[in-house]
């Protein structure tokens, strides 16, 4: 995004992350919106009202899952981290996703920043060593992490054979590996033994107090959510606890200490120190981003299950270190996108995933809207085929891109019938009552787009643009725009400017929802986006959308208008729900299953071809006719 940025004192300095994405798999829709889609949107929003913003984000790749995973595929963690990084960049890439900077976290940025906060919490007295019994696999020679072990589980009435770990899928709940009944290591199947090991520490019951300063005053200043605030006191309610912060695994950042050079960091402590390694491969200047609280604003975008690592562990990690980090500010929290009949899951492979979309022939803006029409911001929000159809064809089709569409195509029919594509004078647009009526309403809504993009409130921000269709709708068809132009040629001509205004501010409060959908009414309106993508002047003022008859200048030719939006028919959900019925192993199945078919029609239909093309052989007879 242009070139490297650096806070600018007396600026409004803002830097965003969204929740790093695990990188052992494609991210569905949910993860989507949960965090890399949200956080854009306001990157985008922060940029059109001139902020000085940076959008930091990237995989993470340490930790149990990546070598799990690397194990079932015969390869080594870095080449599964290599390979899912390409894709997670591909998916977002094709989503329009807006980073300045995506990263990895299996840098030597990482390592150093990793390892320089952690001697800094070693010197100030946070750490502590403890003893813990975990499970030792002799025929690997390792202990296992909660995911390489299986067993039965332990819950009464349960008994499922199959529970991980960590927890048991059948019934839901958490286990340690040391519960399980009859444990069997996952890579060879052996029993594994208790055995004790040594691990690392963060005493946050000594960092209470400072937490709950940090609490306490930022939930106010930042806004929190109230499912953020929720989830963080469920978490100091409980009590705080010591938490370990080492693991015994090979991948990851290797910890500095002659007692623990045969150990990682625990993914949860190495995770959110990412956004800071990865804002260093982005500049080397990072720290006047992340050591800057008087200039900088921190907003972080998740989703609900990575709340504590946020505003708990990460905030304390950083207050233990004693210097002066940029602390988040506001975050962001979704619930959950479910899909149609159950839930997406990355595991199971059900929904529908970011590689998927772009095969539907479904356009980004659509899905971009869709999914933020469906931002599960207080409680979870379902996804359907039918109502993403119902959301395009009658919120985009027959809403947005009718206005526009209208407006645009009048104004370039020829000269007698419209305006020969030229923006027609338009003056004293006060003096119409019409016209005055609606340049107040927008002005007002503009006024609660800001506030309610201030704040976050991404869904309502998109919703207050919409209605601004709706009111040049409406405008439209009051004003009586094709009678006028044969009675009121000038009345016409302040209808069909405001029109126009209003179709240019509309791209401009579109843009951080729908990007692409902006880039092609800029092009409509022959005027280059890169100039014209604002929502105020250099002061920052927004007035100019109570006065939308002076947005586009007269006599400025417009391109050519096209339509925007194209229907999607019954037929076409049904075949798309068809297509994602299932799992992706389920989907697989049938796709091969399929291919075998078609293969055995092509086959039998080349058959009877040549068949059908071979010279006939003379009969027995004739050959004993010669």
């Amino acid at each position: 995004m242009g070139g490297l940025k650096l806070p600018i004192p007396g600026q409004r300095n803002v830097l965003i992350t969204s929740a790093l994405p695990y990188v052992n798999n494609v991210p569905h829709l949910g993860n989507i919106i949960g965090c890399v889609l949200s956080a854009d949107v306001f990157a985008r929003y922060c940029r059109l009202r001139g902020y000085n913003t940076v959008y930091i984000c990237g995989t993470d790749e340490y930790g149990t899952a990546t070598e799990t995973k690397a194990m079932e595929d015969k390869c080594s963690p870095k080449e599964i981290c290599d390979k899912y990084h390409a894709i997670h960049r591909q998916v977002y890439d094709w989503f329009n996703i807006s980073f300045d900077e995506f990263g990895r976290t299996s840098t030597p940025e990482q390592t150093e920043v990793c390892q320089a906060i952690f001697n800094r919490l070693l010197e100030n007295n946070w750490l502590s060593d403890n003893t813990m019994q975990q499970l030792y696999c002799d025929t690997c020679t390792r202990f296992l992490a909660d995911r390489l072990v299986e067993g039965t589980c332990p819950t009464q009435g349960c008994d499922y054979t199959s529970a991980r770990g960590d927890q048991c899928e059948n019934c839901g709940k958490l286990l340690n590996p040391t519960e399980l009944k009859d444990p069997k290591c996952k890579v060879c199947k052996s029993t594994p033994r208790i055995r004790d090991t040594n691990h690392l520490f963060l005493e946050l019951p000594l960092l209470k107090d400072r937490l709950e300063e940090y609490i306490n005053k930022m939930s106010v200043e930042g806004s929190w959510s109230q499912n953020a605030i929720q989830a963080t006191n469920a978490w100091l309610r409980e009590g705080l606890k010591q938490r370990c912060i080492t693991r015994d695994l090979k991948w990851g950042v290797p910890v500095p200490h002659d007692n623990f050079r045969d150990k990682v960091f625990y993914v949860w402590f190495d995770a959110p120190i990412g956004y800071v390694s990865i804002t260093k491969c982005y500049t080397p200047d990072w720290e006047k981003w992340w050591k800057n609280p008087e200039d900088v604003e921190l907003y972080q975008f998740m989703g609900k299950d990575n709340v504590p690592f946020h505003t708990v562990m990460f905030p304390s990690t950083l207050l233990g270190t004693g210097e002066n980090w940029t602390l988040m500010k506001t975050i962001s929290v979704t619930e959950y996108l479910n899909y149609e009949a159950g839930k997406f899951s990355k595991s199971k492979g059900i929904g529908v995933f970011g590689n998927d979309a772009k095969d539907t022939n479904i356009p980004v803006e659509v899905w971009r809207y869709y999914l933020l029409t469906n931002r599960p911001e207080v409680s979870d929000t379902l996804f359907t085929w039918a109502d993403l159809q119902a959301k395009l064809n009658s919120e985009l089709l027959n809403n947005l891109g009718n206005f526009i569409n209208r407006v645009l195509s009048f104004v370039a029919k020829p000269s007698g019938q419209g305006y020969d594509s030229i923006i027609p004078d338009g003056q004293d647009a006060i003096s119409d009552p019409l016209t005055e009526k609606i340049a107040e309403k927008v002005g007002k809504y503009v006024e609660q787009y800001v506030e309610a993009m201030e704040k976050v409130k991404l869904k309502q921000g998109l919703k207050l643009a919409m209605s601004i269709s709706s009111e040049g709708n409406a405008y439209l068809q009051e004003s009586r725009f094709w009678k006028l132009y044969k009675e009121d040629q000038p009345r016409c001509s302040i209808v069909m400017r405001t029109a126009v205004g209003l179709v240019h501010l509309l791209a401009c409060l579109l843009e951080p929802f729908m990007p692409s959908f902006s880039v092609k009414v800029f092009k409509q309106l022959n005027l280059p986006p890169e100039t014209h993508i604002s929502l105020c002047d250099d002061k920052g003022d927004t007035d100019r959308a109570r006065r939308p008859w002076e947005i586009v200048p007269r006599g400025h030719k417009i391109g050519k208008p096209e339509p925007l939006f194209k229907e999607l028919n019954n037929d076409e959900v049904d075949s798309l729900r068809k297509k994602f019925a299932g799992s992706q192993a389920d989907r697989k199945e049938r796709e091969e299953a399929e291919a075998v078919k078609l293969a055995e029609q092509l086959k039998k239909s080349k058959v009877s071809e040549s068949e059908g093309m071979r010279p006939l052989q003379p009969e027995a007879s004739d050959h004993t006719a010669y």
